[in-house]
């Protein structure tokens, strides 16, 4: 392997590397704040790309109707909720937020699509589109048994998983998809050249995840997440809103998802099950990070990237095989260095 070799493969591992590290982050802030292992994390990055390609087509998405379809089941959980405690409370708020507000977002959706608006507003009503059934996912598959055993959560996590990407086919065919770049043209420094997609990728991770660092040290919401990851009792007997800390995290993690799958739509083909294979990778380096630091997710997404990039220039066929085959000494290490310690 020559320099030049090593220093290209290096760039396609640090590109790969940065949606890994968002996915990661993801998966680690919902852990730590609702005990979910998040297995459909990878959907939202599948939805948002080829509901960005069916935008471009002029066609309206199919997830418009699962958009609208989880608003509505969202507010007849609440409605039974409300019904059961002999409240209104919060009834009004959940009808604008699970069917005003969708129902307003489909419309703009079917008007828009034949129409082809410009691509800002395209990048714009697909992370609208997206984003807001991370919440509504949690209240309907998550909060009715938000206090049950981690392994009945990831259970639920994995029929979740299973049944959007059922939806993905339904909605997008099996065929894959490629969205236009957000720029053109390239940096060449020297042998090294990288086109402006992916400057925007290394960018619009740095940025996510300086904003995300800004919102749980400095805004009140970002706190009540870091209390109620630290300890779910003590957050509730404090007044904060468990239900809402869920809410609010897979908001956090579907935008984060979404922003994944419109970064790397015009650098690789995007099919209905590619989100899955990408999350995988991001929780490879989420054990890594032991679920619980955000700091060593991110490095261990990177690491990810670079083995996968390096292995696919020696061992093509077995690059997911040695991707996957890492996780093996990073938890028997971690197993024993805790092993004098309970662990659920």
């Amino acid at each position: 392997m020559t320099l030049e070799i090593a220093t290209l493969l290096a760039q396609d591992a640090l590109t790969n590397g940065a949606i890994y590290v968002l996915m990661a982050l993801a998966l680690v802030m919902v852990f730590a704040v609702t005990r979910v292992i998040f297995v459909p994390q990878g959907e939202f990055l599948a939805y948002g790309a080829l509901s960005l390609s069916s935008l471009q087509a002029g066609r309206t998405p199919g997830i418009v109707w699962l958009l609208l379809g989880l608003g509505v089941l969202s507010f007849l959980f609440d409605a039974a909720a409300a019904l059961r405690e002999s409240r209104a409370r919060g009834l009004l708020r959940s009808g604008l937020a699970n069917l005003a507000v969708p129902a307003l977002l489909a419309i703009c959706a079917v008007w828009l699509a034949p129409r082809h608006p410009p691509f800002g507003f395209q990048l714009l009503l697909t992370i609208l589109l997206v984003a807001p059934m991370g919440p509504m996912l949690y209240r309907v598959a998550y909060q009715p048994i938000a206090d049950a055993p981690v392994l009945m959560l990831l259970i639920v996590s994995v029929a979740a998983q299973l049944t959007m990407s059922g939806l993905g086919l339904y909605f997008f065919g099996a065929e894959g998809s490629r969205t236009p770049a957000f720029g053109e043209g390239a940096l060449t420094l020297g042998w090294l050249r990288m086109t402006a997609q992916s400057l925007w990728v290394y960018a619009s991770t740095v940025v996510l995840v300086a904003a995300l660092y800004a919102f749980f040290e400095r805004s009140l919401y970002g706190k009540a997440l870091r209390a109620t990851a630290s300890n779910r009792v003590g957050a509730r007997l404090s007044g904060i809103s468990t239900a809402l800390a869920g809410k609010l995290c897979f908001l956090l993690a579907a935008l984060m998802g979404v922003m994944s799958g419109l970064l790397i739509g015009p650098i690789t083909t995007i099919y209905y099950d590619t989100g899955f294979l990408v999350g995988l990778k991001g929780f490879v380096g989420a054990i890594i990070g032991g679920l619980v630091s955000y700091p060593l997710a991110a490095a261990g997404a990177l690491l990810v990237g670079m083995l996968e990039s390096y292995a696919s220039f020696y061992a093509s066929a077995y690059k997911e095989v040695i991707v996957f085959t890492l996780i093996i000494p990073v938890l028997l290490w971690r197993s024993l260095a805790l092993l004098t310690k309970e662990e659920e």
